[in-house]
């Protein structure tokens, strides 16, 4: 008798033919869906490999409604990791990480200049006597006198220039407390009389003052004590006042140009990773891993397969001639009731699935533990004393 086992390719994919249980269930599923279908008292028109067919793609079926599932609840995680071998995953349990969210965050972190994926350049502008108006995208240079908008390395793309900082002014000078040389400070910390010098009279102060302070004294830098005002138009950079002298100073810009999405500053081979739920490294489930639940809904779908596919072998003849008339054959009926009871369980595993996801299973939680407070809320006191847990 012809087993799953010594059976030449008994699955049309094999995915599953080398699971030492899966070849024992193979061989029972074929009598379970022969008898619910009345094989011992009706002959049943399927094979032995239909039927291994049909049980290999419910557990197809089944393994990919959990996967979607595992996507749905760690996606985040998974994002940027190496694609590889699309299996192996499956049915892991990662530790969640805010890699995702420190990503979404990183173009603010750009743009408040406190970090982020892409570099910023900086170049000059040679001020010339008499003149007040400059091209940004020409006369803006490197260190080599090459103008950067044209540079190839810097602007591969030869996309928009953003200025981000432009150096007007002297460069902020240490003053008071925000000076580690001062000699006042010196002396306050030799004598300890700190408190009493209008110098260091921050040291009773909270530390935002001297946040605050340090602002105040940057932008009092910029507004008293600079050799230009500015003003920039599209491309155009405009300084005020003219310069008048023979040899005019540069000025000095820090800029960027319209970030490549895959070309980040660094070398970041997660550009290459997971993307979404197309690679994410999941294969078919194991099935000698699977708990007793996951089988029974696969032999429920197995037998619901089968179901549908005897339909479709009896539907090609509506009825066979018998002695003294015609046996009318039930192929749609039983096409109608694969597809119902396919549906259904499909149905069935999707809702089930959907209420355990990561973000459902927090919320449950956390009714839980209202729920738990308000309970411990309503029982009384004894004596008026509090109850003291844990």
């Amino acid at each position: 008798m012809a087993t799953f086992a010594n059976t030449t390719s008994p699955t049309p994919f094999g995915s599953f033919d080398d699971d030492t249980q899966f070849q024992s269930d193979a061989d029972k599923i074929v009598t379970f869906v022969k008898r619910k279908l009345g094989d011992d008292i009706l002959s049943v028109e399927l094979t032995k490999k239909q039927i291994w067919a049909n049980f290999e793609e419910a557990m197809f079926e089944y393994s990919n409604l959990v996967n979607q599932y595992q996507t749905k609840s760690q996606l985040n995680n998974f994002l940027g990791l190496a694609t590889g071998s699309m299996s192996g995953s499956e049915q892991k349990h990662p530790r969640e990480n805010l890699e995702f969210l420190g990503r979404f965050a990183e173009p603010y972190a750009t743009e408040a200049g406190i970090g982020g994926s892409y570099n910023m350049t900086s170049g000059s502008i040679q001020l010339v006597k008499g003149q007040q108006d400059y091209d940004i995208y020409t006369d803006l240079k490197d260190a080599a006198g090459n103008a950067i908008f044209t540079n190839t390395t810097l602007n591969p793309h030869r996309s928009k220039m953003r200025i981000r900082e432009v150096f007007h002014f002297n460069p902020t000078q240490a003053y008071r407390f925000f000076d580690t040389t001062s000699a006042i400070n010196y002396l306050n910390n030799e004598f300890s009389f700190e408190s009493f010098t209008p110098e260091t009279i921050f040291y009773v102060l909270p530390v935002f003052e001297d946040i605050l302070r340090a602002g105040q004294l940057k932008v009092s830098q910029k507004v008293r004590r600079s050799n230009y005002s500015y003003q920039i138009i599209g491309t155009k950079i405009r300084v005020f006042p003219k310069p008048t002298q023979n040899d005019p100073k540069k000025m000095f810009m820090r800029v960027s140009f319209a970030p490549d999405p895959l070309r980040p500053a660094f070398s970041d081979a997660t550009t290459d990773g997971v993307s979404n739920m197309s690679n994410i490294p999941f294969g078919n489930l194991s099935y000698s891993k699977i708990n007793s639940m996951a089988k029974q809904w696969i032999r429920q779908y197995t037998l619901a397969l089968s179901k549908e596919l005897l339909g479709l072998i009896r539907s090609k003849f509506g009825s066979v001639p018998i002695p003294g008339g015609d046996l009318q054959l039930n192929g749609s009926d039983l096409v109608s009731a694969g597809k119902t009871e396919k549906d259904a369980l499909i149905s069935q595993l999707r809702e089930m699935l959907d209420s355990m996801t990561y973000d459902k299973i927090v919320e449950t939680d956390a009714a839980r533990a209202e729920s738990v407070r308000k309970q411990l809320s309503m029982i009384p006191m004894p004596n008026g004393k509090a109850i003291i847990m844990g």
